[in-house]
Formats: structure tokens, sequence, C-alpha cells
């Protein structure tokens, strides 16, 4: 679920910039910019590289769990589905003189995310059919948390920018209980 959000992000935004820009290969990629042993990432050379940085757990509720009728006189309850936000860096990583380029295609990213922020069926028909829509919002970082962001993910800062996905759900479908079916309401519970 998770990385088909991210795909999808991704997938959007570089349709954008062949659009616009009839620019042939992927301008995005879904990649970290290090590898594990320190060495830059391949795929990520003069990309906007889109890198997962945290996974956190959205306590609003969005929606009750309510029982769906089973077989016989049962009511299936099932899990509560659980709603996430993803965190996730955008980076212009582009060098060799490329700055310019750097900063107008971040710049050109953030304009179409500021246009459309929310992702759903209807304006996005490949969404995965496991997520019912995506919601993206600008993250502001002060410095020394931008400084700990870019430590923590191993390299030297890049034009970038945060953004915070909202409804990310997990929805197992699991049953975890069956319940009878109250079917005359006039009976009295009370002894």
């Amino acid at each position: 679920m998770i990385n088909a959000a991210i795909t999808h992000l991704a997938q959007q935004l570089n349709q954008q910039f062949k659009n616009n820009f009839q620019v042939l290969e992927d301008v995005v990629v879904v990649s970290n910019l290090m590898e594990l042993d320190g060495t830059v990432a391949p795929n990520a050379n003069n990309k906007l590289v889109l890198t997962l940085v945290n996974i956190e757990k959205d306590n609003m509720p969005y929606r009750l769990n309510t029982p769906m009728r089973g077989s016989g006189e049962r009511q299936l309850v099932h899990s509560n589905p659980l709603y996430l936000n993803l965190y996730l860096m955008l980076s212009a990583n582009f060098g060799a003189g490329n700055y310019g380029e750097a900063l107008k295609t971040i710049s050109q990213a953030i304009s179409f995310f500021q246009q459309q922020a929310v992702f759903d069926r209807h304006n996005s028909p490949g969404l995965d059919t496991r997520i019912e829509k995506l919601i993206l919002d600008m993250e502001n970082l002060n410095i020394p948390d931008l400084n700990n962001l870019w430590s923590l993910m191993g390299g030297k800062y890049l034009p970038s920018v945060l953004y915070r996905v909202r409804m990310i759900t997990v929805d197992a479908g699991a049953i975890v209980q069956q319940v009878p079916i109250i079917t005359d309401p006039s009976q009295n519970l009370e002894h």
C-alpha cells in the first residue's frame, strides 16, 4: 500500500513533466539518495528523488467500524483500519553545474502539488483500489530540523521540500469477532 501510494505520486508528477516539457524519460524516481554503504544511489543522478522519510499513525478517526451481516444470525466485526501519514522528501539531485535546472524542476513539482493536492479515483483513475485518496500538505522545517533530517538521510543538502501525505489506509479486512443479531426489538433484555 505504501509503495503504491508513493509510486502513484511519482507517476503523476512524471506525467506532468512529460506533458508540459516534452521530456521522454522519467524526471522523478522513488529512491534513497544514498546507498547503505554511503555511495550515491546510481538511479538518482539528475533526477527529482522522492524518498520516504517517516511513517506515523494518524490518530484522527475518519470512519467508524460498523458490523456487516454475516451468515445466519451473526454480524461480522472487522478489525479497525490503520490510518497513516507518510512523510515524503522531494529532492532535486542535479549536480555538475545544473543547479538552475534543480531549482526549475523542484519549482515545477511544488507548483503541480499545489494545484493538485488531492488524488482520488475521480481525478486520478490509476490510483490503487485499496487507496481511497491521498492528500498532500507541504511541511515546514526549521533549519535545525532540516539539518537533522539531512544528517539522518546521509547526504548533503539539496533543494528539497517535505510533504505529509494523509489518508493512507491499511485495512487487512480481518474478521475479529462474530456477534449475534438482535432480531426482535421488543425483546426485553433486562432480567
